[in-house]
């Protein structure tokens, strides 16, 4: 086989495998704004479990702790809701966020969504204590299970039941 033939061979292999391409490509679903697919998600990734720590001000509106619900909506999208198991655990000024939610309709919104989706939002019990905070008055969305006795107590056992750590 001379050099003209091999280029030949090339040629035609390329000829026939760019319709199967296209095919394939035309038959894959459509992604929406860079989200994988559910099933993409799943595939991709192994199950995971995750802790969210937020123990910092998020500023007098809340728009502080923006980027965190971010990361949270962006996990979920990446993985898959059936793939994740995610909780948020507030301590000291991390109550804020529920607090500026209690007041702000789209905070609300993007807390609702995430608990629709699987999201915990864990709160300290000392920090409501030593705050003098109400939770069902003062916060927004808080039931007794989501009360825990310490903040950090939590995020400790969590990581000893192999939830990894995330400091947004």
């Amino acid at each position: 086989m001379n050099m003209q033939d091999i280029l030949r061979s090339a040629a035609l292999m390329l000829l026939l495998a760019t319709p199967a391409a296209l095919a394939q490509d035309a038959a894959a679903p459509a992604e929406t704004a860079g989200q994988a697919a559910p099933e993409a998600a799943a595939q991709e990734y192994a199950p995971q479990k995750a802790v969210y720590h937020i123990n910092y001000p998020g500023g007098i509106d809340g728009s502080g702790y923006k980027p965190a619900l971010n990361n949270l909506d962006n996990h979920l999208n990446a993985v898959g809701e059936d793939n994740l198991d995610l909780r948020v655990v507030m301590h000291g000024d991390g109550l804020g966020l529920l607090a500026a939610a209690n007041k702000d309709q789209a905070l609300q919104a993007t807390i609702s969504d995430l608990k629709a989706r699987g999201v915990r939002f864990l709160v300290c019990n000392n920090t409501l204590v030593g705050r003098n905070i109400d939770p069902e008055t003062d916060l927004f969305d808080v039931w007794p299970e989501d009360i825990v006795q310490a903040g950090v107590a939590e995020v400790a056992r969590l990581q000893q039941e192999g939830f990894v750590y995330i400091k947004p």
